[in-house]
């Protein structure tokens, strides 16, 4: 990967790049060599500590950076090209060379973001499709715009126009595989999470352009609300492929089927209706709500999308995720298109409030958040015991393990939950995530012949029922949460601490369920032999044990230290290293 600084200042510069990482990253860039220098007297690791934190950060906006060149460059790619040969046909050669322009300048764009998106990844492999597409894309561009000039000089002979449809075709073949390569390379949770921000972006335009009668705009940017749309939806379904089929696919794909075949043809027709009636002569009335519900509901849409992405993700993942996010969670809860539940008092969001608890709060809440992890490490524990294809019940655990993470973390002033209607919404689809456990788990417990194994697995589900309804009720209780001239009210600690408890309740219950169920599919054995432990119900099959290399190789950079620590090392019993394998093989 390319050093930091070797990709800054041309991207900072570059015309697409958003105004906040131009006008705030580039002098803070500037100042980094200088962090951990303020005090002569600062310890070398408390130094490196607060580079460590620096650089990341700039990775962070760097990917950012290059995620909106690369979502607004690979959208509509086909339309410069268009233009070109519409003129070209008309023979107006004037016109060809304008537009031949403007198409070179479309093509080196497009070669410019793919050299971006190779400076920031790690996949070798890839950065070489891309580049080497970039290269096609590079030696094509002055052939289209040739025969686009030849066709306009002739615009009746048949052989130019199907030259230039040759190399229409070929153009259009060439940008699909440049365009298909850097999404290799890229992350799909960043790709996401600028597209809902552009997409928000985009519907507030949308709004403002409908209040002004600016028709031209509102045309414009409709359009393209549904090229990143249906560019969502491409890259999602084209990701799921790579997937086995099951709760967590299904998941995505139905709402990337309700964004596709419901939202985003409201939101054309409400488009058509309002271009038609600001064009007409004497202006028409039409509802101006009914346009602002269909286009929150597209970026509803494709918020939802991405929270079904984010399901299976890792705490590290979630966690960098959140950080990537978390400066522009302000901006959404200030715009102009919000949800009816979405309370805002003074212009802050209800996660805001939270984040301005005192110190005594925030400490009591820190202390049960802290019990809640300690729970969770052990539902981490358990599940990362089993291979989750074929096991629902697992699937669904890891969910509802995310779910309320991200409920905890809204009692911090933190995560992706930023309003009292978010946590509510949460609670529902823990509650739903945990009716169908509870119908997995029943279907084992039906099918196992131990009495006393099977009643344990009853007990713990209704654990989990009493525990989503708790959790459902305490959601309802944090709407209360309001500032008030100012300060907050007491009930803001009492809810809080009452939502971490029965989130750690349910994750306890989780637990213990998830133990059961395989506990109960074992005694399949006694009765249905030995292939009865991967019944219909659930497949219990132990997760392949991450390969370790015979012999660990060494970083060159490491070696002076290995050499000067040697007297330091540890050495490890041939016994103890296998004790991981026999762990689980004695579960």
């Amino acid at each position: 990967m390319r050093k930091p600084q070797l990709i800054v200042i041309p991207l900072a510069l570059s015309a697409c790049t958003r105004d906040g990482f131009s006008g705030s990253y580039i002098p803070w860039f500037c100042n980094l060599p200088l962090t951990g220098r303020k005090e002569k007297g600062d310890p070398l690791n408390i130094a490196i500590d607060k580079m460590t934190k620096k650089t990341r950060d700039l990775r962070r906006q760097l990917r950012k950076a290059v995620m909106d060149h690369i979502s607004d460059s690979f959208l509509e790619t086909n339309v410069p090209l268009l233009v070109l040969i519409e003129a070209a046909k008309s023979g107006n050669e004037k016109e060809v060379k304008e537009y031949a322009q403007v198409f070179r300048e479309h093509a080196n764009k497009l070669v410019e973001v793919a050299n971006l998106a190779c400076s920031i990844s790690n996949n070798e492999e890839g950065v070489k499709l891309v580049r080497m597409a970039a290269t096609q894309i590079d030696s094509l561009c002055p052939q289209v715009i040739n025969a686009a000039l030849t066709l306009a000089a002739r615009p009746q002979s048949k052989v130019a126009q199907d030259n230039m449809d040759v190399f229409k075709d070929q153009w259009e073949k060439q940008v699909r595989v440049l365009t298909e390569a850097v999404d290799d390379i890229t992350s799909v949770d960043d790709f996401l999470s600028v597209s809902e921000n552009h997409i928000l972006e985009d519907v507030n335009k949308c709004v403002i352009a409908l209040q002004e009668g600016d028709v031209d705009t509102l045309d414009r940017t409709a359009g393209a609300i549904r090229g990143r749309a249906a560019r969502v939806i491409h890259i999602i379904n084209a990701e799921m492929e790579n997937y086995e089929a099951g709760v967590y696919t299904e998941k995505v794909l139905e709402a990337t089927k309700l964004l596709s075949e419901t939202v985003m043809p409201r939101f054309a027709e409400q488009v058509e209706v309002a271009i038609e009636a600001l064009s007409a002569n004497v202006p028409q009335p039409f509802e101006e709500n009914e346009f602002i519900d269909a286009s929150r509901l597209v970026y509803d849409g494709v918020r939802d999308i991405r929270k079904a992405v984010l399901m299976i993700r890792t705490p590290e993942e979630l966690e960098d995720d959140s950080d990537f996010e978390q400066e522009d969670y302000d901006v959404r809860s200030r715009t102009s298109v919000q949800t009816e539940d979405d309370q805002l008092i003074a212009g802050q969001s209800a996660r805001a409030i939270m984040a301005q608890l005192p110190q005594e709060e925030k400490a009591k809440i820190a202390e049960q958040v802290e019990i809640f992890h300690q729970e969770k490490s052990k539902l981490d524990a358990e599940v990362a015991k089993w291979d989750d294809s074929g096991n629902d019940i697992i699937v669904l655990a890891k969910q509802m393990c995310m779910i309320m993470m991200e409920m905890t973390d809204f009692t911090r002033g933190k995560g992706p939950l930023k309003n009292t209607s978010d946590v509510i919404n949460a609670a529902k689809k823990i509650a739903e995530a945990g009716s169908r456990m509870d119908k997995l788990a029943r279907a084992v417990a039906d099918q196992c012949p131990d009495s006393a194994c099977k009643q344990d697995l009853l007990a713990y589900l209704q654990r989990i029922a009493l525990y989503c309804h708790q959790l459902n009720i305490c959601s309802k209780v944090k709407a209360e949460v309001q500032n008030l001239g100012g300060e907050l009210i007491v009930s803001g600690l009492d809810s809080a601490t009452s939502l971490i408890q029965a989130a750690k309740n349910l994750m306890n219950a989780v637990v213990l369920t998830v133990k059961a169920s395989y506990v109960a599919s074992t005694k399949y054995q006694k009765v249905y032999g030995t292939a009865a432990v991967n019944s219909p119900v659930v497949s219990w099959k132990m997760k392949a044990p991450e390969k370790k290399p015979l012999v660990k190789r060494e970083k060159p950079e490491e070696f002076q230290t290995r050499v000067r620590r040697g007297s330091q090392k540890k050495h490890i019993s041939p016994v103890q290293a296998l004790s991981e394998f026999k762990a689980m093989d004695s579960f």
